[in-house]
């Protein structure tokens, strides 16, 4: 809460539950894919080991989750690797009491290795360390491009070829159609486009809407959003606190002159105080120009576009969800028609790796729905899940014969020329 301006049941969320789930499960999911064997024949034991990866694993974590922090260096150590932890420079703290608790537990000295400094100091020396065997990434977009392209160019002095796993950006969608039910899509909004400052790479920040709904849900956000306290998050009547640093702060602002500037609607919001912190006043814009940052950009921050569409270009408004941006996170639907739906889970496949069916499109839970996007959102490996685990394990595959053959000849050399 302190430390990264969360309220209460943000934290609560995150710092406890999440991460005490990521931990327990994990197990879960390790064991699992051990359990996952070979068939042997008669006579012969196959068997799978699953080794570590050789070398390390660099992981780099983001200041808006603590689960996120404590997952991402814990993950491959629980698969027997040793691991460079590096957090960010906005989340030291509760690293720090991460770690405590891990050697509270019993983890042996040099299995994590937290390390503070200069982010990019330190990923130029462990990218370029010919032991590097994988890297644990959350955060943006173009940090993990910059990875990517410096473990490419190094390629040839590693001793392997290093795991790349990387949760990164999302511009999510919520797309209604006429047929939604107006209130749980506006609480769904709300929900997921300012909790937590909109700080959350699931974060909600483009709305499609259809004519017949926009007016209605108009009035009904804009009379919520009139009612979101934002202030000190040790007042517990606060919805939503401080952006999490000044540069962030500005950026937001930034936002707001160029949207004042174009043609885009500031329905609510657009205001910030920094006063006595770094605050940013729940946002509603709308704009009609799909190709406007507001409908493309990450801002990362408390601020929703909406784009209005004839309800008659519902099928059109499927392809533009899915070819406008980069991003490939999350998304949702909000429909009282099962056709719509299938339509729309269709159309929408590889536009979202976590999509939602009227629900926000945040809050993903580990075990129930394995987290993570592709295309300019990540390697899509599924963080609470075995499929994330499986990336820090090389296995070796073992094949024991109890009865060896005693002599080269097959059986079929006995049987004489073919043409006798």
């Amino acid at each position: 809460m302190l430390g990264q301006s969360k309220t209460v049941h943000q934290a609560e969320i995150d710092s406890a539950a999440e991460l005490i789930d990521f931990w327990r499960f994990n197990v879960e999911f390790m064991t699992r894919l051990y359990e996952d064997q070979p068939i042997s024949a008669a006579g012969v034991w196959n068997r799978s080991d699953y080794r570590p990866l050789e070398g390390f694993v660099l992981a780099i974590t983001p200041f808006n989750f603590t689960a996120i922090a404590g997952n991402l260096p814990t993950a491959p150590a629980l698969m027997g690797n040793t691991v460079v932890w590096k957090p960010a420079a906005t989340a030291k703290y509760s690293a720090y009491m991460i770690m405590q608790i891990l050697h509270k537990a019993g983890l042996p000295d040099g299995v994590i290795n937290l390390v503070y400094g200069d982010g990019a100091q330190i990923a130029d020396i462990a990218l370029a360390d010919e032991g590097l065997a994988g890297v644990h990434f959350t955060g943006s977009t173009q940090v993990f491009n910059n990875i990517y392209h410096k473990v490419g160019s190094n390629i040839s002095q590693y001793r392997n070829y290093p795991r790349l796993v990387g949760e990164t950006g999302g511009k999510n969608f919520i797309l209604a159609h006429q047929s939604a039910d107006v209130h749980a899509l506006a609480t769904a909004i709300i929900r997921g486009g300012y909790e937590y400052q909109g700080q959350k790479c699931s974060a909600a920040s483009r709305i499609f809407v259809p004519e017949s709904l926009w007016p209605r849900l108009k009035t009904i956000l804009c009379d919520e959003i009139g009612t979101i306290k934002v202030g000190d998050i040790a007042d517990f009547g606060n919805f939503m606190g401080a952006v999490i640093d000044q540069k962030v702060w500005r950026k937001h602002m930034r936002v707001f002159e160029e949207a004042r500037s174009s043609k885009a609607q500031i329905l609510r919001g657009g205001e910030g105080d920094d006063k006595t912190g770094y605050f940013v006043a729940p946002t509603l814009i709308q704009t009609d120009d799909l190709q406007s940052q507001l409908l493309t950009e990450e801002f990362f921050g408390p601020i929703i576009t909406t784009y209005v569409y004839r309800d008659s270009d519902f099928e059109s408004t499927l392809e533009k969800i899915d070819r406008t941006g980069t991003y490939g996170l999350t998304g949702a639907i909000f429909s009282r028609d099962r056709q719509v739906i299938s339509r729309a889970l269709g159309q929408l496949r590889c536009a979202a790796g976590n999509f939602y069916i009227n629900d926000k499109p945040t809050g993903a839970i580990v075990g129930q729905q394995p987290f993570g996007g592709a295309r300019s959102s990540g390697t899509n490996d599924k963080a609470g899940s075995m499929w994330n685990l499986i990336r820090w394990t090389s296995p070796r595959s073992i094949k024991e014969a109890f009865v060896p053959p005693q002599d080269y000849r097959y059986p079929f050399l006995s049987g004489g020329s073919a043409g006798a």
